[in-house]
C-alpha cells in the first residue's frame, strides 16, 4: 500500500563563465568538468531508465547561466577540445598502467567514460545538452524548473521591486524559449526566501518554489504538517520545504553515503600525482597543476595512505546505499502516514554537481535508487512537486520565514565580512538602472542596446556565486574581479548614456563577451 511520496530535486547550476578574450581560461573548466562528470552521466542514466521502461518522476532545475553556457557555440567548441585532450591522456594512461593491475582496469574505465561522453555530446545531441533534458521532460519523466536570471540571492538584492522582478521574468522568458512551455516551479537561489517574493512568482505563472526546512517550520501560522506537506503563501504559490533526514544521508561527506571508504577519493588526481613532464600537456598552459578528473584511489579512511580504487566495490556500495535510502524512506513514510492521516511529501533537494563530480558514484546511486523504488517496494512513489499539488490541491495557507540553506540558515554566507562591501555598489547600480530605464524609455538603436547591456552587467554582478566564493575563501581574486568588472562596466555605460557619449565599439565588445540573455529587456527596470 502506498503511504508516502518522495520528490528528488537536483539543482544544476554554475556561474556564467565565458572568456572569449583568452584562448584558455581556467575557470571555464568548471563547466567542462560538470558536463563530463555530472550532466552527461545523468543523461545516460535517464536514457537507460527510458530504454528499460522504468517508471519514474524526478525534478531538476537548470539555471539560466548554465543554460546559456550549454547553448553557447564557443564553449561547446572549447569543451570538445578539452574532452579530446582528456581522451588522449586516458589512452596514454591505459599504456602506462598496463603492468599495474590495480590501476589498469580503472584506466580502461576512464577511457570508456570519456569516449562515451564525446559520442553523446557530439553525435547524439549535437553539442547542445539542453535538447536531452527537454526530451526527457517532453516524455513526462523529468520536470525542469527554473531559477533567477543569474542566481542572485534575492533577499539581499531586494533594493527595488524591479531588481527582483527582472531576475525572475528574465529567467522565465529564457525557459520558455528553450523548453517551449512555462516553468511550473522555481529553485529560489540558495533557497533564499523573503516574505513577498512569492508575489513576483505568481505574476509569471510559477506554482511552487523550494525553500529550506526552517523557512517552513518558522512559518506563520505554524504549519500543521511541518515540511511533510507544502504550504500555500497568501499569493497562492506553494512552498515545499527540505527534509533534513533524507538530505543529510546524501550530502554529508562525514555522516552520509559519499564518505564511504570504498568510494573514489576526490582529492587524489594524476594532475598532481604524476611526473610533471608527462602531465604537462594536459594541465594549465601556464604550467599550473590542475585536476584532470582521472583518479586512481579510494577514500580508504582518514589517512594519507590511500588504497587503489576498485570500481566493482564502489558500485556494490552504491547499490547497498540506494537500498538503505529506500528502506529509510519507507519507514519514514509509514510512520508519518499514520501520524498525519495523509501521504507525507518528502522533498530531498541536492546540488546536481554532487552526483558525479564530487561523489563520483552518485549517478549510479540514483540509478539504483530509481530502479529499486519502481520494482522493489510499493510504499513510496517518486513524484514531482507539481504532481503533489494535483494529488492534494488543498493545503494550509501560511507565510514562510526569511531563510536560506546557507550557513546558519539565513544570509550570513552572502553577507559576511568578506563580501559585505559589494551591496552598497549593487544597490546603487540597481537604482541607476531604474533611472536609465525611465529616462531613455522608447529609445532604439545603440541606446537601446546599451540599456540592455547595462541590465546584463547588473545581473552578472548580482550573481550569488561571487559573494559565496569570497565567503568560502576559494578563488577569491576571480570572484572579486568579476564583481568589480561588471559593476565598472555598468558604471561606464551609465555615465556614457547620461553624457551622450556612447562608444559603440566598446559596446560591441561587451555584447560579444557577456552574451547572456540575447533578448534582454531593460524595460523590466522601469518603475
Amino acid at each position: 500500500m502506498e503511504k508516502g511520496l518522495l520528490s528528488l530535486v537536483l539543482h544544476a547550476h554554475l556561474p556564467f563563465v565565458r572568456h572569449p578574450e583568452h584562448e584558455y581560461f581556467l575557470e571555464e573548466n568548471w563547466l567542462y568538468e560538470a558536463i563530463t562528470e555530472t550532466y552527461i552521466p545523468l543523461i545516460h542514466m535517464f536514457e537507460g531508465l527510458l530504454k528499460d521502461h522504468v517508471p519514474y518522476r524526478i525534478t531538476m532545475s537548470l539555471t539560466p547561466p548554465l543554460i546559456s553556457m550549454l547553448k553557447d557555440p564557443l564553449l561547446q567548441e572549447r569543451y570538445i577540445k578539452h574532452l579530446d585532450k582528456l581522451i588522449e591522456l586516458a589512452n596514454k594512461e591505459i599504456d602506462r598502467t598496463r603492468f599495474q593491475p590495480a590501476f589498469h582496469e580503472v584506466a580502461l574505465h576512464y577511457y570508456w567514460q570519456l569516449t562515451q561522453a564525446r559520442e553523446t555530446f557530439v553525435n547524439r545531441y549535437f553539442r547542445d545538452l539542453t535538447w536531452a533534458f527537454k526530451k526527457f521532460q517532453d516524455l513526462g519523466h523529468l520536470e525542469i524548473i527554473t531559477c533567477s536570471a543569474t542566481h542572485g540571492f534575492l533577499p539581499l538584492i531586494n533594493r527595488t521591486e524591479a531588481a527582483v522582478r527582472g531576475q525572475i521574468v528574465t529567467a522565465v522568458k529564457q525557459y520558455e524559449g528553450v523548453f517551449g512551455r512555462k516553468p511550473l516551479g522555481i529553485w529560489l537561489p540558495e533557497c533564499g526566501y523573503f516574505p513577498g517574493v512569492d508575489r513576483f512568482l505568481k505574476d509569471v505563472g510559477i506554482r511552487y518554489f523550494l525553500t529550506d526546512t526552517h523557512g517552513i517550520l518558522h512559518a506563520s501560522p505554524r504549519p500543521k504538517f511541518g515540511v511533510y506537506a507544502p504550504i500555500y503563501c497568501p499569493s497562492g504559490v506553494a512552498a515545499f520545504g527540505r527534509d533534513m533526514e533524507s538530505s543529510k544521508q546524501v550530502w554529508s561527506a562525514v555522516e552520509g553515503y559519499p564518505g564511504d571508504y570504498d568510494y573514489r577519493e576526490f582529492y587524489r588526481d594524476i594532475g598532481f600525482d604524476l611526473d610533471y613532464e608527462y602531465i604537462r600537456p594536459y594541465i594549465s598552459p601556464d604550467g599550473l597543476r590542475i585536476n584532470t578528473g582521472i583518479k586512481y584511489y579510494r577514500i580508504t579512511g582518514d589517512t594519507d595512505d590511500k588504497q587503489p580504487y576498485v570500481r566493482a566495490w564502489a558500485l556494490e556500495k552504491a547499490a547497498y546505499h540506494a537500498g538503505n535510502f529506500m528502506f529509510n524512506r519507507e519507514k519514514q513514510c509509514e510512520f508519518l502516514h499514520d501520524f498525519m492521516g495523509r501521504k507525507p511529501m518528502i522533498v530531498a533537494p541536492y546540488d546536481a554537481e554532487l552526483f558525479g563530480h564530487w561523489w563520483y558514484e552518485g549517478p549510479e546511486f540514483l540509478n539504483f535508487l530509481i530502479r529499486k523504488m519502481a520494482f522493489d517496494q510499493k510504499t513510496v512513489r517518486l513524484v514531482t512537486p507539481s504532481d503533489y499539488l494535483r494529488i492534494y490541491p488543498v493545503n494550509q495557507v501560511s507565510t514562510p520565514s526569511m531563510s536560506s540553506w546557507g550557513w546558519k540558515g539565513y544570509a550570513e554566507t552572502w553577507l559576511s565580512g568578506a563580501n559585505d562591501w559589494i551591496y552598497f555598489h549593487l544597490h546603487k547600480a540597481t537604482l541607476r538602472m531604474t533611472e536609465l530605464a525611465n529616462r531613455f524609455q522608447g529609445q532604439n538603436g545603440v541606446v537601446q542596446r546599451a540599456l540592455n547591456q547595462a541590465a546584463r552587467e547588473l545581473f552578472l554582478a548580482q550573481s550569488s556565486d561571487w559573494a559565496f566564493i569570497m565567503h568560502t575563501g576559494t578563488m577569491v581574486p576571480y570572484a572579486v574581479r568579476r564583481t568589480k568588472e561588471h559593476l565598472l562596466n555598468f558604471l561606464r555605460l551609465y555615465e556614457d548614456m547620461m553624457n551622450n557619449r556612447l562608444d559603440e565599439g566598446w559596446l560591441n565588445y561587451l555584447e560579444s563577451k557577456s552574451n547572456i540573455f540575447p533578448h534582454m529587456d531593460y524595460r523590466l527596470f522601469q518603475e
